[in-house]
């Protein structure tokens, strides 16, 4: 069912030096910081020859990231995102399984404009998974 992986989320207090650290550091392209209130955090895309690096920064006080970084005050890893080809048949095909679909379970427009779900860890060896639709 899942295509190719999209991205990893890493979760950083400051997206600013963390995009530094990826161009000074490791010569990587990196695009401008993008603010997605709708999900309460600033995006950087890290671009790799076979994938992407997803910087993320709490926007706002109620960020889900905010939580998440309380918990890893270092910052790490957030979640991994993987292409499907139909949303809803995912997220119907993953209910049928028994997964836990966080939110509503209704599809939200992600960062790259395309709809995603969010599968909740406890599900899936304690890592948050993102699917978007390819």
């Amino acid at each position: 069912m899942i295509g190719r992986l999209n991205h990893v989320a890493i979760a950083t207090k400051d997206v600013k030096k963390a995009s530094e650290v990826y161009r000074t550091t490791l010569g990587a392209k990196v695009s401008e910081p993008v603010p997605q209130p709708d999900h309460g955090v600033t995006t950087v895309f890290v671009e790799l020859p076979n994938t992407k690096i997803e910087l993320l920064e709490p926007l706002g006080e109620n960020s889900p990231i905010a939580k998440f970084l309380e918990k890893n005050p270092n910052g790490g890893m957030h979640h991994v995102c993987y292409e499907v080809d139909d949303i809803i048949a995912a997220r119907d095909r993953m209910r049928d399984m028994g997964a836990t679909i966080t939110g509503t379970g209704e599809p939200r427009i992600g960062a790259h404009g395309k709809p995603v779900i969010f599968l909740h860890p406890k599900d899936f060896v304690g890592t948050l998974i993102e699917l978007e639709q390819a």
